[in-house]
């Protein structure tokens, strides 16, 4: 349990809130696996599109069975504002754990789904259209899932610990992608190609139950936060009901947050999408690089950044988000190009070179960003205003990433255009870590100091 004394609107020594070490393990666990959960599918989905492709979208076109599928893929960032717009609200009215539990259900469904709609063969028309309104179920829940994983781990950390415990998000995340991904590609290995065509297909999806079931189990398992529930006892005791806040306030009443969040969510975002999602096809199409070779790189990448990331997270607490972040930025600012260029060069061990260079500036993000990002806005509208700047900012500049990079490369020809790319998103990413506060170590807007125990609960309440 937690014990904390009664709050009253902003953190004091007198309000400090003494965390149950076992009860936050439990919270950094329940939301990374939504996390690991969300990305499992895009792994799963990315690396077998091909395949969906000649299930749902029989067209005799490659190109176009493909462009079909990742249409459908694109969906559902379309609809992850929306998502936002409703989940994160909700989480600021009726609590985040209850949203997180509902959130984890939509998500684990419209995945499983997926792997029970008949293929165009046996229902025509019907089957990729059931496929896109699964994707959108999923990128609906996803909307409120990001935003509420790290608002949830961010109030339940004790302030010293907060960078560490909320780098493990990114961690689910990153272990997610790897298990999806890997899944894939044993099957391709073990499976022939009309086994999967006909059934093996379905099998990755079809994990999405039960992983479902066991993370809404750990999900309800868990209270609210100590920082949502002050916010309950303070309405409680002025004999009132908690005020909603309506959704214009959200963004009007928080509009300079906001934009820091949309900075950072972009640079965030544009290089993961970039390094993780786009530079396989980059070696393929560009560099005419065998595309198995290509992802089983991007995996090693990954699995480096799994075992630095609580390592950066821990670094964000002890030097602060700010120079984490801003080391991140200068990194691609100054090394895209070189990197792109090793890249280029076209050997395994520059590719590796190259890809290793910039998976590990993009640790200085997936680690800083789970505990820079929640601490931008006050605790009353921290759910709901963080889905909506960071839904808008992945919609219109992460999700788009690899349409935009390929889009410029065929305008211009110009293929060191990921490179430029990446160097102008840090320089936005840059402009907001100058204008952001320093959050490390200090607590949360409108929260209690949070502290590991009753000692330091004493000296705080002693100064």
């Amino acid at each position: 349990m937690l014990s904390k004394a009664p709050h009253h609107g902003r953190g004091t020594a007198a309000d400090a809130t003494v965390t149950d070490p076992a009860l936050v393990k439990r919270a950094v666990k329940a939301a990374a696996l939504g996390n690991a959960m969300e990305w499992f599918d895009f792994g799963v989905y990315s690396y077998i599109a091909v395949t969906l492709g000649k299930v749902f979208f029989p067209s005799g076109n490659p190109t176009a069975q493909l462009l079909s599928t990742f249409g459908a893929f694109a969906a559902a960032f379309l609809v992850r504002p929306l998502g936002g717009m409703v989940f994160g609200p909700l989480g600021d009215r009726i609590g985040r754990q209850k949203v997180l539990a509902l959130t984890m259900i939509m998500m684990a469904a419209g995945t499983f789904a997926i792997g029970l709609i008949p293929s165009y063969a046996a229902i025509g028309v019907g089957a990729p259209i059931l496929l896109l309104v699964a994707r959108l179920v999923q990128g609906f829940s996803t909307g409120g899932e990001y935003a509420g994983a790290t608002t949830f781990i961010a109030e339940y950390a004790p302030d010293k610990k907060r960078g560490f415990l909320g780098s493990w998000l990114e961690f689910g995340t990153l272990a997610g992608y790897i298990a999806g991904a890997g899944l894939v590609t044993l099957m391709t290995a073990l499976l022939s190609s009309e086994d999967l065509l006909s059934w093996g297909w379905r099998i990755p999806f079809l994990i999405a139950g039960p992983m479902g079931i066991i993370g809404l189990y750990m999900r309800t398992k868990l209270e609210e936060t100590p920082a949502f529930a002050a916010e309950l006892e303070k309405a409680a005791r002025e004999e009132r009901e908690r005020p909603k806040v309506p959704l214009r306030d959200m963004v009007t009443g928080q509009w300079k947050s906001l934009l820091l969040c949309m900075g950072l969510v972009l640079v965030f975002n544009v290089t993961d999408y970039m390094l993780l999602s786009y530079m396989p096809s980059y070696l393929t199409s560009e560099l005419r690089y065998d595309e198995t070779h290509g992802l089983l790189v991007v995996l090693g990448v990954m699995a480096l950044m799994m075992i630095v990331q609580p390592f950066a997270g821990a670094l964000s607490d002890r030097v602060g988000r700010r120079p984490v972040i801003a080391a991140g930025c200068a990194g691609f600012l100054l090394l895209s190009v070189p990197a792109l260029l090793l890249i280029r060069q076209g050997s395994l061990f520059a590719i590796a070179l190259g890809m290793g260079a910039l998976g590990l500036l993009l640790v200085c993000f997936t680690a800083a960003m789970p505990s820079a990002l929640p601490a931008l806005f006050p605790t009353r509208v921290r759910y709901g205003s963080l889905s909506i700047g960071f839904n808008v900012s992945v919609s219109l500049f992460g999700g788009t990433t690899p349409l935009v990079v390929t889009a410029l490369i065929g305008a211009t020809g110009d293929v060191m255009m990921p490179a430029y790319y990446m160097m102008a998103a840090a320089v936005i990413g840059g402009a907001a870590v100058w204008f952001m506060a320093e959050s490390a170590g200090r607590p949360l807007p409108g929260s209690a100091p949070a502290v590991e125990t009753e000692a330091e609960a004493r000296a705080l309440r002693g100064a």
